[in-house]
Formats: C-alpha cells, sequence, structure tokens
C-alpha cells in the first residue's frame, strides 16, 4: 500500500466523494478546500433541497461531511490553497497555503474537483435588469429564499402573486461566449417552481424556455410533476427584455410557439444562471499545466470512454471541473476518480518494486 497520499483539491459533493473513496481503500487523502467549511456550491450558495429528489441539501451534504471527518486515513484543510506544485506523479511536492504559511506536501496523485461559478448575468448587458431592478433575482438567490422559508417579493416583503423563471441564462449563448447547455437548470427551475407552488399555493408561476432539458429520470420525477400536479405555466418564449411599470416587473418578448410578442405582468423574475468554470479550476490547470478543453473546462483524455483522466500523468478530473455536472455526475465521476488514482498509486508502485 502507498504511503504516499492523494490528494483532493476542492471539498464539494465530488471532493467528499473522492476522500471517502478513497480512504475506504485504505489509501491516505489530504482534501484541501479554499473556504472554512466543507460542502462546495450545495452548503456556500444555501441550497435548500437537492434536484430531484427534494431532500434536504443541508442533511445530505452533512452526511458526506461526516463521513470523512473523523477518519484517520483523512486530513482535511481548510482555508487552504494549492499555490505551486513541482515533479511528476507519483511523486508531486504541492505548495499549500494557508493566512501566510506555506507548506510543501508529497502526495502521489492529484484529483481536481473544483466545481464550478454561476454565470453573472450582468454580463448578458443587463437586458434581465439584474442590478437594476431588486425584483429580479437569480436561481440562487431563490434558493435561499426556500431555504429560509421566506420566498417574498425583495422590494416590498410581500408575497408574490406572479412570478416566471427565464431559462439558459448565460447558457446556450454564442454571443457571450458560452455555448454549452449547463445541464442543471431547467430541472432546478423546476424543482423551485414546486417548492414555491407549495408554500404559496396562490401563487401562479411562468417558466419561459427555449427547450425544456430534463434528463433520466427528472423528466418524470420533476418536470410532469411541476406541470400536472402543481399547475406551473411553460411558455416556450424569448425574453428580450425587463422593465418596470409601477409596481411590476413587465416581461417583454415572443411567445415562439404562437408566434406574437408578448408583455406579460410579473412581480418577481427568477433568471436562471447557468455554470461557468470555477476560478479555482483554471488556477489549478495553470497550477500543474493541465490542458483545458474549448469551453475553459479541464480537458479529459477519452471523451465519454474516461471522463476523469487528464492529459497529466497522475492527475484526475472530478465534478463540474470538467464541464457541466449534476449532483449523480459529480458523485459517480468522484469515484472512477478514485478508482483510477488508487490504480495509477498501485502500478506505480508495482513498478518499483
Amino acid at each position: 500500500m502507498s504511503t504516499k497520499p492523494i490528494l483532493v483539491i476542492g471539498g464539494g459533493p465530488a471532493g467528499l466523494e473522492a476522500t471517502r473513496g478513497i480512504a475506504d481503500l485504505g489509501y491516505h487523502a489530504i482534501l484541501v478546500d479554499k473556504s472554512d467549511v466543507l460542502g462546495g456550491n450545495p452548503i456556500s450558495a444555501h441550497y435548500a433541497a437537492l434536484t430531484p429528489d427534494m431532500r434536504s441539501a443541508e442533511d445530505a451534504i452533512g452526511e458526506m461531511i461526516s463521513d470523512i471527518t473523523d477518519n484517520p486515513l483523512v486530513d482535511i484543510r481548510l482555508n487552504t490553497s494549492v499555490v505551486g506544485s513541482e515533479g511528476d506523479a507519483p511523486n508531486f511536492k504541492v505548495t499549500l497555503k494557508n493566512g501566510s504559511s506555506e507548506e510543501i506536501v508529497d502526495v502521489g496523485s492529484v484529483i481536481v474537483s473544483t466545481g464550478f461559478q454561476h454565470f453573472d448575468p450582468g454580463k448578458e448587458t443587463q437586458m434581465y435588469g439584474y442590478y437594476e431592478h431588486d425584483d429580479v433575482i437569480t436561481l440562487v438567490d431563490a434558493e435561499k429564499m426556500l431555504k429560509e422559508d421566506n420566498f417574498v417579493v425583495p422590494s416590498t416583503g410581500k408575497k408574490p402573486e406572479q412570478i416566471c423563471f427565464i431559462q439558459c441564462v448565460g447558457s446556450r449563448d454564442r454571443q457571450i461566449g458560452n455555448q454549452w447547455c449547463s445541464k442543471v437548470c431547467c430541472g432546478i427551475a423546476s424543482k423551485q417552481a414546486i417548492e414555491v407552488r407549495d408554500i404559496l399555493p396562490e401563487t401562479r408561476v411562468f417558466i419561459f424556455y427555449i427547450d425544456m432539458r430534463m434528463y433520466g429520470f427528472w423528466e418524470d420525477e420533476i418536470y410532469w410533476k411541476a406541470q400536472e400536479e402543481k399547475n406551473v405555466n411553460y411558455i416556450r418564449g424569448i425574453v428580450t427584455e425587463i422593465t418596470k411599470r409601477g409596481d411590476k416587473l413587465l416581461v417583454k418578448g415572443e411567445d415562439t410557439t404562437m408566434g406574437r410578442p408578448m408583455e406579460i405582468p410579473m412581480d418577481m423574475v427568477v433568471l436562471s444562471v447557468g455554470m461557468e468554470p470555477s476560478e479555482g479550476t483554471t488556477q489549478m490547470a495553470d497550477t500543474f499545466k493541465i490542458p483545458l478543453e474549448s469551453h475553459g473546462f479541464i480537458e479529459t483524455t477519452g471523451g465519454a470512454l474516461n471522463t476523469v483522466q487528464t492529459k497529466v500523468q497522475g492527475i484526475f478530473v472530478a465534478g463540474a471541473a470538467a464541464g457541466p455536472a449534476d449532483l449523480e455526475d459529480s458523485i459517480s465521476m468522484g469515484g472512477a476518480a478514485v478508482m483510477k488514482a488508487c490504480a495509477f498509486l498501485r502500478k506505480s508502485e508495482l513498478q518499483s518494486a
């Protein structure tokens, strides 16, 4: 068994799963996260419930954290960043920085699980007025409100009578350079629409979409439930502008099914913002000289046949650091990265024996 640990960078769902798997196989893991808490976006962005099973995000991620917290094979480093690396696998010398102090650790392999960042809707030349109108919010803002069980119009504190979600904000947009589908936004918007209708049954909810993209069981578990049980209104359309009229937001655009313009007053607008490569992903690619694919995420070697191995020997990737991923993708990739990393170390030992 290798005496050198495997370094896991990023303590979100993929990183937590990878760390647990490493320890389960009897290897040592060093888990590094620049935050002061583990959990990644589900914790830092105050997710209310997971998609699609509606389970409490705090409870689910909390269980994953508990699985590794007191494990003697796991060394957790919070408020810590990777700032340098020398050597090649299985003999990496990685520099970790915590505050003003630095430490060099010897590791045999690396798993990058640095996640994603949410798209800033201000990049859309303010056509949606996110920084102009208080009552235009994002999925992230809405998720926090749902977690606090306080879904109200921000400018008034009153319960909304009518709200809408706008899909593909920062995704599938060649003009701004984000030429990818972020995969989870349709499902999360539909999940939130269900939650809104549960706590505010008198509120009318609309979802404006280009195409609704539901993967696997999400179609049945979320999409049809939202329509048939919760009476969420799905409208195929393109929103071109959001303005203010009195105390209402005026959503302007085109109903592409009917082929006619639309102007609909709303109390709140929720922008379904997509995924972009995180700052940490870009930094780790630079630190370890890992190539990025054309969209700015970490490139893997085998396409659909090898989703976790990078082009740098001994370095693997898990979760949304490699591209848009839902929770199931992230957990699966975390497990696959563990298998690859441990197998790499085992082979290295046999070759050097």
